[in-house]
């Protein structure tokens, strides 16, 4: 089941990476809440934030001077590819290979996986808890590591999320 729900969402992956790119010069934003904001393209809307922190570090803990390319957070809704609440993190580095990204919202941890400079939750159920614990947390922290070694926790406000992303979902059959 894995691999077939890695395979969907890794056909999303070039959406994503569009998406990214169309998020940092779009003219579609359609809403803003606080620390989040909402984008539209035809039917595929998304909630996006970009984190209030991020830390750097080597694997002693040594904080470290790196060059990062856009941090952002995600949940989008593409009814036309069955894409419903999809959670997702682009991390601005391509990650280790074979690593997970740690989220945790109020003392919940979840685990994402990772591709390039993606992660994801596993399933779509993950996904629902995922949102949910954002609706109703404060922050999010992610934590993953590179290729080239280096160990970062990025953290976002959750102030708007839940307005942002009850838009997008509208706008986008969600």
């Amino acid at each position: 089941m894995f691999h077939s729900i890695k395979k969907l969402v890794l056909g999303a992956t070039f959406a994503l990476a569009a998406t990214v790119a169309f998020a940092q010069e779009s003219s579609n934003q359609v809403a803003s809440n606080t620390d989040w904001y909402v984008f539209q393209e035809g039917t595929q809307c998304w909630a996006v934030s970009k984190p209030k922190e991020t830390v750097n570090t080597d694997s002693s803990g040594r904080i470290k001077s790196v060059r990062r390319g856009e941090v952002l957070m995600f949940v989008s809704y593409a009814p036309s590819t069955g894409i419903k609440g999809q959670v997702s993190f682009a991390g601005g580095y391509p990650f280790a290979g074979g690593s997970e990204v740690t989220l945790e919202i109020g003392g919940t941890k979840f685990a994402l996986f990772t591709e390039n400079e993606t992660a994801w939750a596993v399933t779509p159920e993950d996904d629902a808890k995922i949102v949910a614990a954002m609706k109703r947390g404060a922050a999010a922290s992610l934590s993953g590591h590179s290729a080239r070694g280096t160990y970062t926790k990025d953290t976002f406000s959750l102030l708007g999320f839940t307005a942002s992303v009850e838009d997008a979902a509208k706008r986008c059959g969600g």
